[in-house]
């Protein structure tokens, strides 16, 4: 849970900090991208899981 309370507050720094800058945002602007993106991290690890359960 750690990691993740940090990758939020490092993300939250790097947001801010780019918009200071007046940088375009390096992330996807549209929900369904960041869920995209998160199914496709879910589908590596549920096979990972389905290879290390058939090996058993």
């Amino acid at each position: 849970m750690r990691d993740v309370i940090m990758a939020l507050i490092a993300g939250v720094i790097v947001g801010m900090l780019f918009k200071f800058l007046k940088l375009p945002i390096p992330a996807p602007p549209v929900f369904s991208a960041v869920v995209g993106v998160f199914g496709v991290y879910f589908g590596g690890v549920l096979l990972e899981w389905i290879t290390k359960l058939v090996q058993h």
